[in-house]
This record gives C-alpha cells, structure tokens and sequence, in this order.
C-alpha cells in the first residue's frame, strides 16, 4: 500500500454525516460538498530543472520542525532552507543555529530578515518559499494550513492537524482546495512512510489473517519536558510555552502523541471513520496545577458499523514500564503491527531494516513535487485520524458515548477570544458526568 495513494471516495466529506457517506458514492458527495464555484487556484509549482532550488521554510523552530527542516536537506540536494518562522525569538534563533551546526549548513541560507517571529510569522514563511514545513503548536495549524494553500505552497504538515472539530473541518476543506490546485500534501503521520508498516499492513489486507474481528492498540510512555514559568511572561505566553498540558493548544496527549496508534489503526480499517467511542482517562500522576487541564491516561473503545472494536490505551506516567503496540486479531491469525509479522495460517515477518519513515516522507513529498509520481493529498485521513482521537478525547473528557456524527457535528471551539500576550484561556479540568458535550 502506498501511503501517500489518496483516493478521496474512501473519506467522508466535512459535513457529510458517516452513515451518508458509507451508503453513497464518495465522489458524489464530494463534488456536492465542493460545489461548482471556481476557486482561485494558482498553479503548482513543480521542479524539474536539477538544478533548480527548491525553498523551504520552517514555521515552528522547536524540535520537529528542526528535525523536519532538516529530513528535508538530508534527501534532495536542492533544497534550500530560505526561510524561518516561530512565535517566540529564542526559539527562531535556537532553531537557526542548530540548523547551522548541522550536515548541510552549506544549504541554509536564511538571514535575519528571513527570520520571523511574532503572531504573523507564519505569513511572511509562506510568502517566501515553495514549500512549507507547519510544525507549531497544533492548535495553530488549521489556520495556517489555510494560508499556504491559498498562497498556493506544497505543505508539510506535521501532527496533528487541528484540536477540535471546527479546526478539523477548515482543514478538511482547504485539503480539498489543494487538491483542486494540484499541490502537495503530506502529514507528518509518518508511520505511513515506513516499509515495514506498509507490508504488514499489506498483509491484513490482503486476507493474510482473514477477517478482522478486534484490534488493540497501546501507546503507554513516560512523563515529558515542562519549561517552567518566568516573572516576566504573561498567562498567554505561559501556557504557549508549554503548550502540551493545555487542551486548546495541544488537543491533550490522546491528539497530540497517541494519535499514531490510532491512525495504525486507522489506516487497518481503510479509513473507514468509527461509528462510536466510549471512554474513560482522568489525572492520576499530574495533580500539580502546573500540568494544565489534559490527563495523564485514557482507555477508550472505538466500535465500527460491523462491530469491529478498537481497545486503545495510552498514558504519561513518570516511572511507570512503557508499551507501544497495536496488534489486529483475526479469523486466520494475528498481526502485530509494531512487531512487523503475522503469526497464524500464515506466518510472516518482515525481512530487513525499516527505511527511516521521517527522511521517506520527505522523499516522497519531493517526488509529488517534482512530477516524479502522483500527486499526494494525505488530507482526508489526516482529518479523520485527528478526529478519531478527538472523538476519544471527548468521550472520555464528558463520561458518555459519543458517535462520529456527532463529532463531525460539533461546534465546539477551543480558540481563545484574542491572539495576544495577556490573559489565557482559563484552565478547567474535564469531570465525567459533568463536563458538557457541545
């Protein structure tokens, strides 16, 4: 299975309704979705010269936007980091100069007035490259993800991809734009890059286990950073500077780490959205007020149509043994899919080293770029896998079941009332039994 193939009739379009779309042809309804109005599309810019150079830029200078600035040098020479943009100066400039110290300094090539900070920085990004890496905080993507498609730019767009409903809908519909456009979307799901995943997967397809009857994921890790508060910050700038422990900014551990077992998944069910979640979680190691409102674990069962069940677990617990594995039991044998092999009437594993799946993408997204393979749209089951995990999320955060549709439906919005340092959104932790599904 290619991981970056999208064929749009197996995704549900934003505000069509999962049992619709499970009776109907995809693209019907996608085109109903779209309409006939022409969009503005600007044309893809597409490389095929060997030597020209193809400009990136970065907006979100922390660790994985380092490190997917510097997945891209590592695969096509061409490239040429022009352009770099965080919130924060110190993370811009601690960004640059890791970037300098590293293998291809020679390619990075961004000057201090190609360095952009500040709540617009992302803009400017996007105005001065072909290609933009948008690897900040999750809560911001959707609208940045907004910008570079209208800006008419190939994307890299890590995970995930918004941190409530209405984020994931705008993403939903400017994916279909890009589409409409011909430009490049990748996602920064990256297990979907990796050989070892794509054959094991390949062999739950192919009926190496027979029929899928429940599936089992866990994503159990220790405790991670926390950059403490300073004097001179505002609540604001409190909570974006740690933007993991906050629900609006991060979408809670569930969305923000998780999500890779869910869209394994996912990806086994071939992206069909489940029809329900019920859940539990809660905080039973951050109790400290400075862990923000998310939790530290989360056990939720997805349950599909068919009545296929999904048992996924995940928690952040310091000291605790940690577990990644997701494991797909069927009618013939089973398939773990961490473990890369099948065991059953058919025996199989995989054979060799798996590729690096964060250098794959960005050779795949190059080859989309260059006219060297189709064209890669990841963006509907970027969208679905976000929203499973939210679905999750608010499964566990309200104590009651919740179905896609209404997922799909929701208008919650996590957004603050302003984007300015000053006062933040206020922290309150979800209660079972009390917190409101809205």
């Amino acid at each position: 299975m290619d991981p970056g193939s999208q064929d749009s009739s197996t995704h549900p379009p934003s505000g069509i309704d999962r049992r619709t779309f499970l009776s109907a042809s995809g693209g019907a309804l996608a085109a109903a979705a779209i309409g006939t109005t022409a969009l503005d599309a600007l044309p893809s810019l597409v490389h095929n010269s060997s030597d020209e150079t193809i400009r990136v830029g970065l907006v979100g200078c922390g660790g994985r936007g380092t490190g997917a600035a510097t997945n891209a040098l590592n695969v096509e020479p061409r490239v040429k980091i022009v352009a770099l943009g965080d919130l924060f100066a110190d993370r811009l400039e601690s960004s640059h100069k890791d970037l300098l110290e590293g293998d291809h300094a020679d390619r990075v090539d961004v000057p201090e007035e190609m360095r952009f900070s500040g709540w617009d920085n992302f803009e400017k990004v996007i105005d001065n490259c072909d290609v933009v890496i948008l690897a900040t905080t999750p809560h911001f993507r959707p609208e940045q993800i907004e910008k570079a498609v209208a800006a008419g730019k190939h994307i890299f767009a890590e995970k995930p991809i918004a941190t409530d409903a209405p984020g994931v809908a705008r993403v939903r519909q400017a994916a279909r734009i890009a589409d409409q456009k011909g430009l490049t979307l990748v996602s920064g799901l990256c297990y979907r890059y990796q050989d070892s995943k794509q054959q094991t997967i390949d062999r739950v397809h192919d009926g190496s286990i027979g029929d899928i009857v429940t599936l089992q994921c866990t994503y159990n890790t220790g405790g991670l950073w926390h950059r403490g508060r300073k004097d001179e910050w505002s609540e604001m700038e409190y909570q974006i500077r740690n933007w993991y422990y906050f629900n609006w900014l991060s979408g809670d551990h569930i969305t923000e780490q998780s999500i890779h077992s869910i869209d394994k998944m996912m990806w086994v069910m071939k992206d069909t959205p489940p029809a329900k979640c019920t859940a539990s979680g809660g905080r039973a190691c951050r109790t400290d007020e400075k862990w923000g409102d998310i939790y530290d674990h989360f056990n939720c069962v997805f349950e599909w149509d068919n009545g296929t069940k999904l048992f996924h677990s995940c928690r952040q617990w310091s000291g605790a043994d940690g577990d990644v594995s997701d494991y797909v039991f069927g009618t013939r044998g089973t398939a773990a899919i961490q473990r890369h092999r099948v065991d059953g009437e058919v025996n199989w594993r995989f054979d060799g080293s798996p590729n690096d799946m964060y250098d794959a993408e960005w050779i795949e997204l190059f080859r989309s770029v260059k006219g060297e393979r189709d064209r890669i749209n990841n963006g509907e089951y970027m969208c679905n896998s976000t929203l499973a995990a939210i679905l999750g999320r608010t499964a566990a955060y309200t104590g009651k079941t919740i179905t896609w549709d209404e997922m799909v439906k929701s208008e919650l919005d996590l957004s603050p009332p302003a984007y300015e340092f000053g006062p933040a959104p206020v922290v309150e932790i979800a209660r079972p039994g009390t917190t409101k599904f809205s």
